[in-house]
């Protein structure tokens, strides 16, 4: 049972005027000094004890108690059995001094007993303290209907789980920690230092918690999903640990409504992605003890950004009544291509658009990945030319979670961003996968099309320039003349010299192989090649030309 603010303890009952008037001094039981005291009764005779339920102050003169020994210690045992919070005995009408075996019995069980030497009402001693206990449980129960009365609030504004931590925790003026049923950190608040908070999750080996925390499970209907946790913190009116089931309680209605777990399985990662892209961490430490305790461990480990997305057709495609959401068999096939000994966070991309992927043209999913992988797998090593090990796994899964109503020209499209061992490195490869959006694919394995830092780092370097307004200026520049003259309609404009100039591009040293590529006999792409060098005023054979319309080709792009 949970002792709080509405209960008095036996030091503070000591304390107050009608008893100090007793002369209270105290014989035995000193541990127990900050024992509750629910109630004040008065005991007379031997027959009392049986009345009491646990947890009275018990005042007594001793009338009618035995004088031997073995009757003192029959009834000290018989008293003591009913778990009083402490034993006051007026000394002088029964007894000039505590009995032996009441205070020997009293020091062995921690309940303090202390006797008055001079004469008291007991009625004012018990006035004080019912009033005393009455007050702080209508302070007790108007704090619990307030906090009941915001998470209520909170649930009829089907407040975000995060912000009802927040809510929590400011309520608390403590941390406060939801966890999922694998000690995942789904959403936190508070004051304190994420190394602080969070240190106890982001160990995975670490199973107790710090000392003066509450804990409560998140449950209904015989499941259960997590646990909320209370760091330590001041008392609370209500109970800190009523506080913390009122909120389990809600969480947990909120997940009834939430079959799938949608709003839990997305909410941690999403947060990490956020506070990685947005900079919300105060060091490189802080930013891996919330990755750790999200489940992403990075000490030790290679670590990797990613996008994904879905490639075919001009809108996400349609499975059929029996066939997966395309997002969800996306993350799925993610999620099991870096198991089991690799870990993954994964959420959308909300500003796809701004990234310059294709698929967010056509409302099509994209994701963004956070991988973390032991040193020495073999899906982190390079291939060469030949598709990554993990994008032949991710194929492979792929093709398990296919249904056969799927389009034959449905794909995936992976971006890999530079792998490293380091939390700064990490954040580098995800800045990097995503500016870069959706390149030409430097690999293919299946269903599955890949682009890779390693293999392409001018693209990534160029695309994750290709915002800022100087090098839009340069890409316009150097194009303007092409854009011109596919804009224009009539004779001698085909409207595919930047096509044209893209093949060429590709294969500046095989004009042959260039041309197949785009689709055109060898002459007529002679002659678009010469119309170029003619709008452009260039010498496609020069090196340093190739290089700035490449740059320019991918930062237009």
């Amino acid at each position: 049972m949970e002792h709080d603010r509405a209960r008095i303890t036996v030091r503070e009952a000591l304390e107050l005027p009608e008893m100090r008037a007793g002369l209270p001094e105290l014989v035995a039981g000193e541990a127990g000094l900050e024992r509750a005291a629910r109630w004040a009764h008065v005991v007379a005779g031997t027959a009392a004890a049986q009345l009491l339920d646990g947890g009275e102050l018990v005042l007594t003169t001793g009338a009618a108690w035995p004088r031997d020994a073995e009757g003192l210690e029959t009834l000290a045992a018989r008293l003591l059995d009913a778990e009083p919070a402490a034993v006051v005995l007026e000394l002088g009408h029964s007894f000039d001094a505590a009995p032996a075996p009441l205070a020997a019995a009293c020091e062995a069980r921690g309940v303090p007993l202390v006797v008055l030497r001079r004469e008291v009402r007991f009625v004012q001693i018990t006035q004080r303290i019912h009033q005393r206990v009455l007050a702080d449980q209508h302070e007790a129960l108007a704090a619990r209907a307030e906090v009941h009365a915001m998470l209520t609030e909170l649930g009829l504004n089907r407040s975000p789980v995060d912000y009802v931590i927040e809510r929590l925790a400011g309520a608390l003026d403590a941390p406060v920690v939801l966890e999922d049923s694998a000690r995942r950190v789904v959403a936190w608040s508070g004051s304190a230092s994420a190394e602080h908070v969070l240190a106890a999750w982001s160990d995975a080996r670490a199973l107790s918690l710090p000392d003066g925390r509450d804990r409560v499970p998140v449950e209904a209907q015989g499941r259960r999903w997590g646990h909320l946790t209370a760091l330590q913190g001041p008392p609370h009116p209500a109970g800190r640990r009523t506080v913390l089931e009122l909120g389990a309680f809600a969480l947990a209605l909120g997940r009834l409504a939430d079959p799938e777990g949608e709003q839990w399985l997305q909410l941690g990662s999403k947060r990490m992605f956020e506070v990685l892209l947005e900079g919300r961490y105060r060091s490189a430490d802080e930013l891996a003890a919330q990755l750790a305790a999200s489940g992403l461990p990075v000490e030790g480990r290679v670590l990797l950004g990613a996008t994904l997305c879905s490639t075919g057709g001009s809108a996400p495609a349609d499975f059929g009544h029996d066939g997966p959401p395309e997002r969800t068999m996306l993350e799925t096939a993610l999620r099991r291509a870096v198991s089991p000994d690799g870990r993954v966070l994964i959420a959308p991309d909300t500003d796809a658009g701004a990234a310059g992927s294709a698929g967010a043209e056509h409302g099509r999913p994209i994701l963004l990945a956070l991988l973390s992988f032991p040193p020495g797998d073999r899906r982190t090593a390079s291939a060469g030319s030949a598709a990554p090990p993990f994008a032949v796994r991710l194929a492979q899964e792929l093709d398990a979670l296919l249904p056969e109503t799927a389009p034959a020209s449905w794909g995936a499209h992976l971006g890999l961003g530079p792998s490293g061992t380091r939390i700064r490195a990490l954040i580098t490869s995800l800045e990097q996968v995503r500016a870069a959006g959706m390149l030409d694919p430097s690999a293919s394995v299946g269903r599955v099309t890949v682009q890779q830092a390693e293999r392409q780092p001018l693209a990534y370097l160029v695309r994750g320039l290709a915002a800022t307004p100087e090098v839009q200026e340069f890409a316009a520049e150097a194009l303007g003349p092409l854009l011109e003259h596919d804009g224009t309609t009539g004779p001698g404009h085909s409207g595919d010299l930047l096509r044209v100039l893209q093949a060429y591009l590709e294969q500046p040293a095989n004009r042959s192989l260039a041309a197949r590529r785009a689709r055109l006999s060898r002459s007529v792409f002679y002659q678009r090649l010469a119309l170029i060098e003619e709008l452009l005023d260039v010498d496609l054979a020069d090196g340093a030309v190739i290089a700035t319309l490449t740059v320019a080709l991918l930062a237009r792009r």
